[in-house]
Formats: structure tokens, C-alpha cells, sequence
């Protein structure tokens, strides 16, 4: 039902919803804070693993694959416009890595990445999820923009399950940002307002995803290959590093990694 419905609306309209649903389900792990205090480490550990297995499965079945299916007629080699692309999302996102001021989960002030600057240590740890939470919206919109040019690699259904996945994986994101400012002694509704603001670029993100492959088809596979590059950079750089960052449920965080790929699998398969 809801995929039909979505096939009624504008691709634009399509990812924006799904986004404000990833948005929300961000919302919804930061509201964790109104409950408790203190999350168990084995907990978020294995949650943060379920978010890399999702994105790292999204990343092939819901946007590489596709890419590479669309290249067959583009009159260039098949594999050409994803590794460019997918070259390019990881160049992006470290070029942003390195000027946007952000303090990775766990680390002291005093390691925070980017240009150097005196803002307050919340403010760094909601950049960091935030940098983190762009190419996801990015990868719901150009999901829908490829679905709406009607080409049978990629469809509204994908899109919807890609939607879906990214939804699951940012619950434990906004957990992952609330929890420890509540740990730090920030108040529960400052905590869940910068957790859930980490997940504010996603709308804006999916928006533009969509638009820019309405407009300029032939990027498509390589708008797809992008979103799916700054994906593993991420998943890379921040997710699995986070979740191994204590040594100490690195196996549990693991199993986590195979349960969230295994999902999402399931759902693109299932579903697309």
C-alpha cells in the first residue's frame, strides 16, 4: 500500500517524504533519552554494527548495482561511471572531513577533526553524525530520481526499501548522539534536540539527490555511485571504528554488521 501510493507523488515529494522518515526514525532513537541515562556499551556497540551492515548492503544492492546496469548504454565501459563515482563520494566526504570542524563518538575534545575552531564539544559530536547522515539522504533521493526515469533497474520499490533500511540504521544514530550528552549532564530535552538535529541535512539532501537526477539523467549512475562511495567512507571512517572503539564487544558488533547487510538485503530483494 504504501508503494503504491508512493508511485502517485513527484519523485521530489517521494524523497522528501522518505527522508522526513529516516529523519524521524532518527528522532525516535534521541527520544531514548527521556527513558534512561545510560545505554549499555554492548548494546550500542552491536547497534552501531547493524547501521554499517545496512549501509554497506545499501550501498551495493540499492545503488551500485543499479549504477552499473544503467551504464550498459551510455558508450562507455560498464564499470567506468560507478568507480568514478564512487571515487568521487569518498573524495567529497573527505574533503568535507577535513574543513568541517567534528569530534567523532568517544574521542576527547582535543582530537576533533577539521579546521580548528572553539566550539563547544556538542556542537563537534552532532557535526560529526550530521557529515555522517548527508550521503544517506543523498542515496534515498537519487533512488527516487532513478526510479522516476523509469528504467527497470531501479524502481519506486527499491527506493522505498533503501528508505526503510536507512530508517532502521539512524535509530541507533540517535541514540548514539543523545545518549552520550545525557552521560555528559546535558538536560533530556537538549540531548533529544541534538540528536535528532544531526538528521536535519537528510530532507535537504534527498531533495536535492532527486532533483539533480531529474534534471541531468545521464548522471544518474554516476549520482548512484557517489551516494554509494560517501556511504562506505563513512561506514569506514566512523561507523565500524566507533562501534570497536572500546575493544571489548568487537564479535557482538561484528554479528551486528552481518544482521544489518543480511537485512537489508532482504528488503531490496524482497522488495525491489
Amino acid at each position: 500500500m504504501v508503494i503504491e501510493y508512493a508511485r502517485g507523488m513527484s519523485p521530489v515529494v517521494q524523497a522528501l517524504a522518505a527522508t522526513l522518515f529516516t529523519w524521524g526514525v532518527t528522532a525516535l532513537g534521541a527520544s531514548s533519552v527521556f527513558l534512561t541515562r545510560e545505554i549499555s556499551r554492548r548494546v550500542l556497540d552491536a547497534m552501531l554494527g547493524f547501521a554499517a551492515g545496512v549501509m554497506i548492503a545499501a550501498s551495493y544492492w540499492s545503488l551500485l548495482a543499479p549504477a552499473i546496469e544503467m551504464s550498459a548504454d551510455m558508450g562507455v565501459p560498464e564499470w567506468f561511471p560507478a568507480v568514478v563515482g564512487f571515487l568521487l563520494g569518498g573524495a567529497f566526504l573527505r574533503g568535507i572531513d577535513l574543513i568541517l570542524p567534528h569530534l567523532h563518538l568517544g574521542l576527547p575534545t582535543e582530537q576533533a577533526e577539521g579546521l580548528k575552531t572553539h566550539w563547544r564539544r556538542t556542537i563537534l559530536l552532532v557535526l560529526a553524525i550530521t557529515l555522517h547522515n548527508f550521503p544517506e539522504g543523498l542515496a534515498v533521493g537519487v533512488a527516487f530520481g532513478a526510479a522516476a526515469a523509469g528504467l527497470p533497474s531501479a524502481t519506486v520499490a527499491g527506493a522505498v526499501a533503501l528508505a526503510i533500511g536507512i530508517g532502521l540504521q539512524n535509530f541507533p544514530e540517535g541514540i548514539a548522539v543523545a545518549m552520550p550528552l545525557r552521560r555528559e549532564g546535558v538536560s533530556p530535552a537538549r540531548s533529544f534536540w541534538y540528536g535528532q538535529l544531526s538528521a536535519i541535512v537528510e530532507p535537504i539532501a534527498g531533495v536535492l539527490g532527486a532533483a539533480a537526477v531529474l534534471i541531468a539523467r545521464p548522471l544518474l549512475p554516476y549520482a548512484l555511485s557517489f551516494a554509494a562511495g560517501a556511504m562506505i567512507f563513512v561506514v569506514i571512517e566512523e561507523v565500524i571504528p566507533t562501534a570497536h572503539c572500546e575493544g571489548q564487544h568487537t564479535d557482538i558488533a561484528t554479528m551486528g554488521a552481518m544482521l544489518g547487510f543480511a537485512v537489508m538485503m532482504l528488503l531490496d530483494v524482497a522488495l525491489g
